[in-house]
């Protein structure tokens, strides 16, 4: 793993970029509007706001993980309340995606980083 601990070697995203993503994560885990569900170990489901905007960010966030992390698996729906954001792994990734979780986990709780 590089960058990180958690970021794997698979991730081709340049080192000295790798914390500016991650804060974009980190600003959209801050608008989720429920904790995260987690409905087995290789997938997590995000709920976010239907404000102007949401639904474009998480689709141009995904788009650009998925150009140097191409194991994720994304999808972005929006629904009657808002917007959804799936995200898979393969066994393979489970710990990355067991760390982004984490990160999620901690931005939805009471006085988490927000």
């Amino acid at each position: 793993m590089t960058g990180p601990e958690w970021v794997p070697r698979a991730c081709t995203l340049p080192t000295e970029e790798q914390p500016l993503r991650l804060a974009e994560w980190d600003a959209l885990f801050a608008t989720q509007t429920a904790a995260p569900y987690r409905p087995d170990a290789l997938r997590v489901r995000l709920e976010l706001p239907s404000g102007p905007g949401s639904e474009q960010r998480a689709r141009d966030l995904v788009e650009r993980e998925n150009g140097c992390c191409s194991f994720f698996d994304f999808t972005v729906s929006r629904t009657p309340e808002g917007v959804v954001l799936d995200i898979a792994v393969s066994e393979e990734h489970e710990a990355v995606l067991s760390a982004l979780a984490a990160r999620a986990d901690r931005a939805a709780a009471p006085g988490g980083a927000r």
